[in-house]
């Protein structure tokens, strides 16, 4: 059975201002796709029922990149690969990282907050959806800031760290594929309230799984996937 873990990962070689970079929680979900990806299944799901894929803050492109580096080589993965992110700087970096890795016009790009700006003919299409949010407290938070600021986007997740990913949940159900099973992958992190964000995931009829953590400095940074309860 063919695998990926030979697959090399994508050339990132720009870097745009206000962008983040590949880091340790970016290879924490590359890694485990490398594990858990075959030429029949995604992480158990039959790979050529995977139709849409959404890569969820893509920033630089790289995870939109390695899904299309999977496509090229599983044939029987012929999923769309779309990829959004809040940041005109972040759209045009992964835009030009497409290129260099001749991929271009191969990805859909969205520049949208979330899915606000997402057309109606994508509701109910994405069987995954891959979302590395800040996951970081907010400095100096006050009651009345925004939730989500333009220079520290990045990390800032909210005044517990959760507000982001919880507006994406709030969000999400209007464009998962309900017809079939779904996953949705995301990181966290264990300076935030994790049994406060997982009630808050129950409630919203989610069940919570820990794929892999990883610890940096003052942290576990956390691979989790979302499946419906």
């Amino acid at each position: 059975m063919k695998n990926i873990t030979s697959f090399s990962d994508p050339i990132i070689p720009y870097i745009c201002n206000g962008v983040y970079p590949p880091s340790d929680d970016t290879y924490l979900i590359i890694d485990y796709f490398k594990k858990n990806v075959n030429e029949n299944f995604f992480d158990g799901l039959p790979i050529n029922n995977i139709r849409k894929i959404l890569d969820m803050g893509t920033g630089t492109g790289i995870i939109a990149l390695f899904l299309q580096e999977i496509k090229k080589n599983l044939s029987k993965f012929t999923t769309e690969i779309i990829a959004s992110d809040i940041s005109d700087a972040a759209i045009k970096c992964a835009m030009l990282n497409e290129r260099i890795n001749n991929y271009k016009d191969d990805i859909t790009f969205i520049k949208s907050d979330l899915f606000r700006k997402f057309p109606p003919n994508l509701q109910h299409s994405f069987d995954i959806i891959v979302f590395n949010p800040p996951y970081l407290h907010s400095i100096n938070y006050k009651e009345n800031d925004p939730i989500r600021r333009s220079n520290d986007s990045n990390w800032d997740g909210g005044e517990r760290g959760f507000e982001v990913f919880l507006e994406f949940i709030n969000q999400v159900k209007d464009f998962l594929n309900s017809e079939q099973k779904y996953y949705i992958y995301y990181i966290s992190s264990s300076s935030t309230d994790l049994s406060h964000l997982n009630a808050e995931l129950e409630t919203r009829g989610f069940q919570n799984r820990v794929l892999n953590k990883k610890h940096i400095f003052f942290e576990d940074i956390i691979l989790n996937r979302l499946e419906e309860l």
